[in-house]
């Protein structure tokens, strides 16, 4: 990661210290103009307790360019550490603003990853609210993750912008394995945001994400998530105990 005194360090992963818009026009902005590769972490609980258990995946998260604390979980962590954050920069809020960012500039996306049907409905979706940006291709994230020729051909769309939702561990595999193929690029795994974009899942109401309570709103919708809200609450247990 490209550290400065701007960065927190929890569970040895260096996490951007500003805020969303700060960290957008002061380092993402400027680099897409100048064509600078980019790779872009947004780590949540699960994924810094998931560099504890594959040291290859710790070290691709710890070579990104950028991690942002993706998670309410992150940022408690930092607090109890008393090394606080700014705010939580959301995987989900950060792709809106990189779509937005990409049509007012015209440039070229790529989105990869989700089943055909959901890719297929984000981007149509993304083509209704964003006119201006440009669809560089998309494919959906069933392939394996050893087939360089996909790559490659992705590569020759020459996409301003990759977004990858293949969940992690994966999305950062293919980002770290695969970007050098590419002349440039803003590469960001993220996850679940297709489902949002395609319409599939809602975001939480405004009140919910305001109280950091996004987490609990998930729950509820999705009885299905224990497991992962067991893992945030074994990672706070963690930090209160290496604290």
């Amino acid at each position: 990661m490209i550290e400065n005194s701007r960065s927190v360090k929890v569970m040895e992963i260096s996490f951007v210290n500003k805020s969303k818009q700060q960290f957008l026009e002061e380092d993402i902005y400027p680099r897409l103009d100048d064509d600078k590769q980019t790779f872009i972490v947004t780590a949540n609980p699960e994924i810094v307790m998931k560099t504890r258990e594959d040291e290859e995946f710790k070290r691709i998260v710890q070579s990104a360019d950028f991690t942002v604390p993706d998670g309410i979980g992150i940022v408690m962590a930092a607090k109890i550490l008393k090394t606080p954050l700014t705010e939580r920069i959301a995987g989900y809020d950060l792709s809106l603003d990189l779509l937005q960012y990409a049509n007012d500039t015209g440039l070229s996306c790529y989105f990869l990853g989700a089943s055909e049907e959901v890719n297929k409905k984000a981007v149509y979706n993304v083509q209704e609210q964003f006119p201006n940006l440009t669809i560089a291709g998309n494919h959906h994230g069933f392939f394996d993750l050893d087939d360089k020729d996909m790559a490659e051909s992705i590569s020759k769309t020459n996409p301003d912008i990759i977004f990858v939702a293949t969940g992690f561990p994966r999305q950062e595999k293919w980002i770290s394995t695969y970007k050098h193929l590419f002349e440039k690029g803003l590469f960001i795994g993220v996850g679940g945001t297709f489902d949002g974009l395609a319409g599939e899942v809602k975001r939480a109401p405004d009140i919910w994400v305001k109280l950091n309570l996004e987490w609990l709103y998930r729950f509820i919708n999705q009885p299905t998530r224990f497991t992962r809200i067991l893992k945030l609450f074994e990672f706070i247990v963690r930090i209160i105990f290496r604290k």
